[in-house]
Order: C-alpha cells, then sequence, then structure tokens
C-alpha cells in the first residue's frame, strides 16, 4: 500500500493506494488563506503540517491500515510556495509565502531593468517573475525573524522535514524556485548571490523517485519514497513518459505540460522549461503552457452574469447550437498567459448580433477553453520539435464531454480520460512505488486506464478557420489596458 499526499493551495489530502492503484482511503482538509494585504498570499506553516498530517491518518483509517502495512509514501505539493523554519527547533520563522504572492514584483522590474531577464532564462528556463520562489525567499530573509539562521525549502521540503528531519526536495520542486540551474541540476551560485540566497540553507536536491527519508509517525518506519511538484506529478500519473506526450489539466485556468525528452529544452517565447522527474539517473524535462482563465470563465457567467446556475448547464446549451455563429469570447479576465503572456490584455466579446443567446455565451466560454489549449500546444512543440500524438486530461471540465470532444476536433489528436480522477496523487504514489521499490515502471503504467476517449471529427480546415477567427479575436483583446 502506497499513501499518497497532495498538498494544495486550498487543502491537504491523503489517498492510500493499493497494488492495484486503487483508492482504499482518503482524507481532505481545508486551511485557511491569509492576505495581509493587496497582493500578498500567505499560509500557516504549521496549519499546513497539522492537515496534512490529519488527512494522512485519517486515509490510512479508512483504508483499515497503520504504518506496519504502508510500503511508502508520496508526496505532491502546491509548487513556489516557501517556507523559512528554523533548523534547531524546526518552528517556522514566518507564514509561508504562497505561489500567488505578488509582493516580490518590483523587485523583479528591478532585475530586468539590470538585464538579468536573460540569465534567469538561460540557467532556469523559466521567466523572471515573483510567482517563482527566489524573491520569496529573498523577501523572508530580509523581513522574517531570525532569518540569518532560518534554512528555507518548498512545501514538500517542509513537510519532510517534519515527518524524516531531512532538509531536502527533489528535482522538480527545486526547478520552480529560480535559483536551480536545471542542466547542471544544482543551486545556481550567480543567481542565489543575485537573490542574497546562502546555497546552504537551500535543501539538497534529489530525483523524485528514491528514499528522501524515513518517519515513524504512523507506528513504523516509512520511506518518503517519491515527491513530485503538482503538475509534474500529474504528467506522471498520466503516464506521459514519452517525449511528445502531453496532459492538460482543467482547472480554474490550465496547466498544458509536454514530455520534452532528457535534453534541455529551449521554452523560446511564451513557455517555461521544467524539469518532468528524475529517475535514478535520468532527468525527464517538460515545456509547460500556463492559461489563466479557463473554468473560471464558466465560473464568470454563473456569478458575474448570471446566464447560468450551474457549471454543467453550459454542455447542453454548447450542443443545442450548430455552430457558434462567429460569436468568440477571449476570456483575459487576468491578461493573458501562454503563449500570450500580455498582461494589458482584457476580457473580450466578438461577433455579437441582435441574434445572439445566452447558449451563443455558454459555447463561446467552452470554445475558448480548447482553443486556448490548442495555442499552448502548438507553441510546445514548435519548441519542442515533437508532434503531440494525444493529449491526456483530467480537472473538472472533462466531465463536460462537449467539450472533449470539441478539444479533440481542433487538436486533431484523440484526448482521452484516465479512470483515476486524482492524476495528481497518483502520479506521487507512482513515483514512491518506483522510488521505494515495491512498483516498477511497466507495473504503474499498466495501471493507468482510459475511462473515456475522444477521437476527432472535424475537418483540418473547419478547425483551422475557427482557429484562425478566434486568432482575429485574440489580437482584439491584447494591450487593452495599456
Amino acid at each position: 500500500m502506497i499513501l499518497a499526499i497532495d498538498q494544495g493551495t486550498t487543502g491537504s489530502t491523503a489517498l492510500a493506494f493499493d497494488d492495484e492503484g486503487k483508492i482504499r482511503g482518503r482524507g481532505y482538509a481545508e486551511f485557511k488563506q491569509h492576505f495581509p494585504q493587496p497582493g500578498w498570499v500567505e499560509h500557516e506553516a504549521e496549519e499546513i503540517w497539522e492537515t496534512t498530517w490529519g488527512v494522512a491518518a485519517r486515509a490510512l483509517a479508512g483504508a483499515g491500515i497503520s504504518g506496519p502495512d504502508l510500503d511508502a509514501i508520496g508526496i505532491t505539493n502546491q509548487r513556489e510556495t516557501v517556507v523559512a523554519w528554523d533548523p534547531e527547533t524546526g518552528k517556522p520563522l514566518h507564514r509561508a509565502l504562497v505561489w500567488q504572492d505578488r509582493r516580490g514584483a518590483a523587485r523583479c522590474d528591478e532585475l530586468k531593468a539590470e538585464g538579468l531577464e536573460s540569465l534567469v532564462r538561460e540557467r532556469t528556463g523559466l521567466v523572471l517573475d515573483p510567482y517563482f520562489s527566489a524573491t520569496k525567499i529573498e523577501w523572508l530573509r530580509q523581513n522574517a525573524e531570525g532569518a540569518d539562521r532560518a534554512v528555507f525549502g518548498t512545501i514538500d521540503s517542509w513537510l519532510v522535514h517534519r515527518m524524516c528531519g531531512v532538509h531536502v526536495t527533489d528535482l522538480t520542486n527545486a526547478s520552480r524556485t529560480m535559483l536551480f540551474d536545471t542542466g547542471k541540476l544544482d543551486w545556481d551560485p550567480e543567481l542565489c548571490e543575485v537573490f542574497g540566497v546562502d546555497p546552504g540553507s537551500l535543501p539538497e536536491a534529489r530525483p523524485s523517485a528514491g528514499i528522501f527519508g524515513t518517519t515513524t509517525g504512523f507506528g513504523g518506519e516509512v520511506p518518503v519514497a517519491g515527491i513530485g511538484g503538482d503538475q509534474q506529478s500529474a504528467l506522471f500519473g498520466q503516464m506521459c513518459h514519452e517525449p511528445g506526450m502531453a496532459k492538460n489539466t482543467y482547472g480554474t485556468g490550465s496547466f498544458v505540460l509536454l514530455n520534452a525528452g532528457q535534453e534541455k529544452p529551449d521554452p523560446g517565447e511564451g513557455l517555461l522549461g521544467t524539469i518532468a522527474w528524475g529517475i535514478g539517473d535520468e532527468v525527464d524535462y517538460a515545456l509547460e503552457a500556463s492559461v489563466f482563465v479557463t473554468g473560471s470563465a464558466v465560473q464568470w457567467l454563473r456569478d458575474g452574469l448570471g446566464i447560468i446556475k450551474d457549471a454543467r448547464e453550459t454542455e447542453a446549451m454548447a450542443a443545442s447550437l450548430e455552430s457558434n455563429d462567429g460569436v468568440y469570447f477571449v476570456p483575459a479576465l487576468t491578461g493573458l498567459g501562454s503563449p500570450w503572456w500580455d498582461p494589458y490584455a482584457r476580457g473580450t466579446m466578438v461577433g455579437l448580433t441582435r441574434g445572439t443567446t445566452k447558449s451563443h455565451l455558454a459555447r463561446a466560454a467552452l470554445e475558448a477553453i480548447a482553443y486556448q489549449t490548442v495555442d499552448a500546444v502548438r507553441a510546445q512543440e514548435a519548441a519542442s520539435g515533437e508532434q503531440l500524438d494525444i493529449l491526456r486530461a483530467d480537472g473538472g471540465a472533462v466531465a463536460n464531454k462537449w467539450l472533449m470532444q470539441f478539444q479533440a476536433d481542433l487538436l486533431g489528436v484523440p484526448v482521452e480520460i484516465p479512470e483515476i480522477s486524482e492524476t495528481t496523487a497518483f502520479g506521487a504514489a507512482c513515483l514512491a512505488g518506483i522510488g521505494g521499490g515495491s512498483w516498477t515502471i511497466d507495473q504503474v503504467r499498466g495501471m493507468w486506464r482510459p475511462a473515456a476517449r475522444y477521437e476527432p471529427r472535424m475537418s483540418r480546415d473547419q478547425a483551422g478557420s475557427l482557429l484562425a477567427d478566434w486568432h482575429r479575436a485574440v489580437e482584439r483583446s491584447r494591450r487593452w489596458a495599456l
């Protein structure tokens, strides 16, 4: 039995998986979000630890097992969020600074003005942005009481420290800090100097599958044998193990990751390069596209416009129309993410006539989710030289059959939905099973089963015409708030 811990932005989940990949027990708990100033987002690190430990105990109880029955523990986590703690007492010195926290924006602007953007891009594959951990660590070093003696880590590192008393992280989480050279697989001394970070205060970065430490908290010695950032863990759990395979997690926004193989890729414009996972001496890389507004566009139809009462209504509304009748919605409600990266874009509806109905707006919102995914995938294909053969999808929107079919039609490749919907936690379980030696890579691949498969039915000419009109609409939304 493998225990997978999925420590997310709003709550912690634990799932107990048996050797067939089936869930035998689960636990979930939310925790408080703190917003001390506009643009600042914090979590209580102790509360994260307490909820995580509590849901783990509930998952084991639900499965009817205890520590001696566990083969290994896997951890997946919200990425980029940073904790500072005292290495002697183990106590946090400040609230955790969450990935959404933007307090480092001015500092990033300073560094861009100094011409450091290309250095960050070359070494880390990331863009110079407060989204990543470096400016958060810099702020904690300057402002947290006792920071001169602090050690730092992302959430995985914090949890493993509390469980096992070691200061470690995995390659996927290290690659999201903006301090890690993803080619040399080590902390970059030049970037650490830029951000005023002592490399000795950072955790040891190890492959994603392997023994990180041992915990005795469940009544027996259990190894923590797998760690992966949430999106990389989902990529692994979707069995996208070969170059050119990709997954999209459809949530409030969407994260599209494409396996780019074992050579560090040049992400080009509009994408992020990141480490997908490390197993043994082999490291796989990924190209990541972040789409800011997908599911939240449907939420806006419900909460902002009041044209639907439930997101599920959109499926029948979209299907009731033979076409979109030229109506397009660019949901740039918080700017545009990959591959455009335009913070000044704003939401735009085009093609409206007196004949436009609620159903047209609902369909336009669903179509926008699919169009943005295609734009992300095409950018990934161009940067990697790989050609997408199949898209594996997870997240809440996969329940919308109309959307999944439209997505397959636009991409021109099948879209598959997994039987195991908790792909992030499942990926962590797979890494732990492999890292602890209880599962093999072939065994975990055999656990993945499709619940649904959507084959493309639309002609390439029709798909191309729809995408061309979408891009015309995108151009009308861009640079609006300048």
